[in-house]
């Protein structure tokens, strides 16, 4: 495998597989596993749609632009301004949610303060994205290779205690819940466009990449899951390493401590460039401003309090997802048309398959709204 491939694969499963995994047992649980799988891989096939979608878009658009950038060639300033938005939400949410995460993960290890430990992250990996992709090339590949032996480990652990009973429950008044979190462990078009920039001088590996790069995350998914509710059972927690520790040995237990660091720690720089590129590339603000404004929400929220892990994932991935997969695909649509460039690979134009991904996108934010009137 080339190298330059290996780093693009590595960008996406890095900026994919964060925070997001810890919940999924938890919520998967809630509604029975064979509805939360199969809510995984509807979602996920709609991920990879999207994620082509994107890769199409890129190709055939001159110039280097993040989400927004796209949305105003294509559909103008209002397009622009709503995705605008939802990557500020959305990468500001899970950059918090992150920065909790390994607030947490950091104390269990070193048996200090979650605030503390969640300050230092993210002083260290803020500095880190100030420094840019550049910077952030030299470290994401190691990481996420870490980080994939860790999760593999920890399942290999969980399937050695696995009881088949455990993956029976099936509880359809629950079908929903685990959407918003899944769509949050899924989405990461940001890092479709950083895979690009990593492929500049051999784009034909693109498509390759998106493909590779969907599938892993997805297989980790499904492999975590089992593994977790098919060992624990009822009793998954909220952050699913915290059941790694306590049900698969020291060692494992070591594993499941170091994944979520690591997980959290390739997302928040991979997704925390894409923000301050979106300010420089499409709002044409100076570098050290575009940090600010990427670095300083997140940190501010935590420390005012906003911090629920579960809620955090399920609000930012189903509003976020909903409105990312409406308006890529429509900026797909238009791109086919308009865009000035000729792709190395183009996406067929299936309407059933494009009002399924509309559906599966529009759900997102009905059940997330809904679920935020409920709150």
């Amino acid at each position: 495998m080339q190298k330059n491939l290996f780093v693009a694969i590595s960008t996406l499963v890095g900026g994919t597989i964060g925070a997001g995994i810890l919940g999924l047992p938890y919520v998967i649980n809630k509604s029975g596993f064979l509805i939360g799988f199969i809510e995984l891989t509807l979602i996920t096939l709609s991920i990879l749609f999207l994620n082509l979608a994107l890769g199409e878009i890129i190709l055939r658009t001159p110039g280097k632009h993040q989400l927004t950038g796209y949305c105003e060639i294509y559909y103008g300033k209002t397009a622009k301004y709503i995705m605008s938005i939802a990557m500020i939400i959305g990468i500001i949410g899970a950059l918090t949610a992150y920065i909790t995460g390994e607030g947490i993960s950091l104390a269990d290890i070193f048996n200090g303060n979650s605030v503390f430990y969640a300050i230092v992250f993210f002083l260290i990996f803020s500095i880190l994205i100030l420094l840019g992709i550049d910077v952030a090339k030299k470290y994401e590949t190691i990481l996420v290779s870490i980080m994939l032996i860790s999760i593999l480990i920890i399942i290999l652990y969980g399937f050695t205690k696995i009881n088949l009973a455990n993956l029976s429950t099936f509880k359809p008044s629950n079908f929903l819940l685990p959407y918003g979190a899944i769509f949050f462990s899924s989405l990461a078009l940001p890092a479709i466009i950083e895979s690009n920039e990593e492929l500049e001088k051999n784009k034909k590996l693109l498509k390759k990449a998106i493909i590779i790069g969907t599938i892993i995350p997805f297989t980790v998914y499904f492999l975590f899951v089992i593994s977790i509710i098919g060992s624990v059972g009822n009793n998954v927690s909220e952050i699913a390493t915290l059941d790694v520790a306590q049900n698969f040995g020291v060692i494992a237990g070591f594993f499941g401590k170091i994944f979520p660091i690591l997980s959290m720690a390739t997302a928040f720089l991979i997704l925390g460039i894409a923000l301050k590129e979106m300010f420089i590339y499409d709002y044409k603000i100076n570098k050290t401003l575009s940090w600010i404004l990427t670095c300083a929400p997140p940190i501010v929220i935590y420390l005012l309090g906003f911090n629920n892990f579960i809620e955090l994932i399920t609000i930012v991935g189903g509003i976020v997802a909903g409105i990312d997969g409406l308006l890529i695909t429509m900026i797909w649509l238009k791109a086919k048309k308009r865009g000035k460039l000729k792709p190395i690979y183009s996406i067929p134009k299936n309407w059933f398959m494009i009002i399924i991904v509309i559906v599966i996108f529009s759900i997102a934010i009905i059940r997330t709204i809904i679920e935020i009137k409920g709150l």
